[in-house]
């Protein structure tokens, strides 16, 4: 299985306990998630639940031409207001690993994505990453970025004037 890397930057001008209460709540990852994909958590959880060490998440997810798709992941590790990782246990990929850094810096927080993935079907996989896969990572990280802007605002434009 080849591994695909893709890393993901972003500031946001708020403060890092706003950013970790909004990123850590598995309630919000569909505020960020493009509408298309249908994405659904199915877990039963409280909506201001936040995450923790071996907590399992489930989802419903449409990547492709509204072929809908369950997802199962589990949050590793979690160092509250640092980093949480979560991983696939059941879903779409042969390998998920998903690394969330978050750092405080003047005028608001650093929030960084390490993504590491495997595709099933060996050489076949390898060739739908090229086609696809990779693309629409992009795009839904991109998707992610838009989306954070419209809901905390511009870091760029908000510190202009310090």
């Amino acid at each position: 299985m080849k591994a695909f890397h893709l890393k993901f930057s972003q500031f946001l001008p708020i403060t890092l306990s706003e950013a970790w209460d909004f990123f850590s709540s598995p309630a919000n990852l569909a505020k960020i998630t493009p509408e298309e994909m249908a994405f659904t958590v199915t877990s039963p959880m409280q909506h201001d639940q936040k995450m923790y060490a071996g907590m399992i998440i489930t989802y419903k997810v449409s990547p492709v031409a509204g072929i809908q798709l369950n997802w199962m992941t589990e949050i590793t590790q979690v160092n509250d207001y640092q980093y949480f990782i979560d991983e696939q246990r059941f879903g779409p990929y042969k390998f998920w690993h998903h690394q969330h850094h978050f750092k405080q810096i003047p005028g608001g927080v650093e929030m960084t994505d390490i993504l590491t993935y495997g595709l099933p079907f060996g050489f076949f996989g390898n060739i739908a990453n090229r086609l696809f896969v990779a693309r629409k990572l992009q795009q839904i990280f991109n998707f992610r970025k838009q989306k954070t802007i419209e809901l905390f605002g511009d870091y760029t434009i908000a510190t202009a004037g310090t």
